[in-house]
């Protein structure tokens, strides 16, 4: 049954975006139910459904049960009849699918990409794939939103990838307006951290209000998520954890600093530390530790513990409920062995008591699950809705 007692959005309550926040958070709902929790005329309140309806963010499901007489509809926001495209970038590897606006990925299909790929390449790529599935699902007319996940810092007010260390031929490109040239949506962007986190956010459930999730692969980088949204700082560089510095250490870093814990524990510093034993590649890490080589494993093992020495901090700063680890490294035991052992001993000791460190239990989809979640946030924006209906 609707919780018609759950309080109102704030600001302007009779707005059509307001009016499908509502219906999110309390539907279904009647139509008499709506009048009443909103304070309309029923004038309004049949314009604004009109309005909604036409643009497939409201629909009918079913009626109200009545002991006689003619039954009340029942609306909600409409989570099915339109769809976004979901992708994540990574230094060696794409991945795109497309979801509802209930956050459910529908379909999806990963690439390997070498290790300097290039935006010319690549976004046309995104843009072909995407029609691809729109294609292929029958959705071609339903696009609501694009979201896609990249690493590094991004410009929220430009939609500009600023400083992907791990992907310099990334650096200053007009990510947003080239995907939404392509496919004609608004388009979301996020960091992967910070998506990885939310997807273990959505995972995990809403009873969770602080969740860190720790993305290790070519590159290091954590994303949090407090009280259900992201957490991007100041400048959009929270959770940056790779290019702290590992006192007494000197190794050159992709950033420029020496002595940052990418350089020493990341994907790309494992190849670099395991080259004289045949290594040339990430697949080949992860193939010598998965086999149980002891250099490797040891390898692995210490990077995990170099990464817990800084998530300490971290975890004491946020007292988090959870830390989800995740990447094509952090998917290591080795490494989260290592990482969850020295997080827990030098974490302040009332931070990490019952804590939860795991590995990110939506795997590799993680990310991906995170855009879908994050897309269909951005599609029920009350500002966003209210934008679209103000449109003539």
């Amino acid at each position: 049954m609707a919780d018609v007692n759950r309080p109102l959005p704030t600001g302007g309550a009779a707005s059509p975006g307001n009016v499908v926040a509502v219906l999110r958070d309390a539907g279904p709902l009647t139509r008499q139910q709506l009048q009443t929790l909103l304070g309309l005329s029923r004038a309004t309140l049949v314009e604004r459904l009109d309005t909604l309806q036409r643009m497939r963010m409201v629909r009918t499901v079913g009626h109200h049960a009545s002991s006689g007489g003619r039954r009340a509809a029942l609306l909600e926001a409409d989570r099915s009849s339109r769809v976004a495209v979901v992708g994540w970038l990574g230094a060696s590897h794409v991945s795109i699918g497309i979801s509802d606006l209930s956050g459910k990925v529908l379909v999806d299909h990963t690439e390997r990409l070498p290790l300097g790929h290039t935006p010319s390449h690549v976004l046309p790529w995104l843009v072909d794939m995407a029609r691809q599935q729109l294609s292929a699902t029958g959705r071609g007319g339903d696009l609501a939103a694009v979201g896609l996940a990249v690493p590094g810092q991004i410009d929220q007010a430009t939609g500009i990838s600023i400083m992907p260390t791990t992907m310099p031929a990334w650096r200053d490109q007009p990510l947003r307006d080239t995907l939404a040239d392509g496919l004609g949506v608004e388009v979301l962007l996020e960091n992967d951290a910070n998506a990885l986190a939310y997807g273990e956010y959505l995972a995990a459930g809403s009873r969770q209000s602080t969740v860190l999730g720790v993305a290790v692969g070519t590159g290091i980088g954590a994303g949090v998520v407090i009280g259900g949204r992201p957490h991007r700082g100041a400048t959009g560089c929270a959770g940056e954890i790779g290019h702290i510095r590992i006192e007494d250490r000197d190794e050159r870093c992709s950033c420029g600093r020496r002595g940052c814990v990418a350089a020493l524990a990341s994907g790309k510093a494992l190849v670099r530390q395991l080259r004289g034993d045949g290594v040339r590649s990430l697949p080949d890490v992860i193939r010598r530790v998965e086999s149980g080589a002891p250099q490797a494993v040891a390898m692995a093992t210490d990077a995990g513990r170099l990464v817990g020495t800084v998530l300490a901090t971290v975890v004491t700063i946020l007292n988090p409920n959870l830390v989800r680890v995740g990447g094509e490294i952090g998917s290591l035991a080795p490494f989260r062995a290592g990482l969850a052992e020295t997080l827990t001993q030098q974490a302040h000791e009332v931070a990490a008591q019952g804590l939860d460190v795991g590995p990110a239990v939506l795997g590799e989809r993680a990310p991906l699950v995170g855009m879908a979640g994050l897309a269909a946030e951005a599609v029920f924006d009350p500002a966003a809705i209210d934008r679209l209906a103000a449109r003539p």
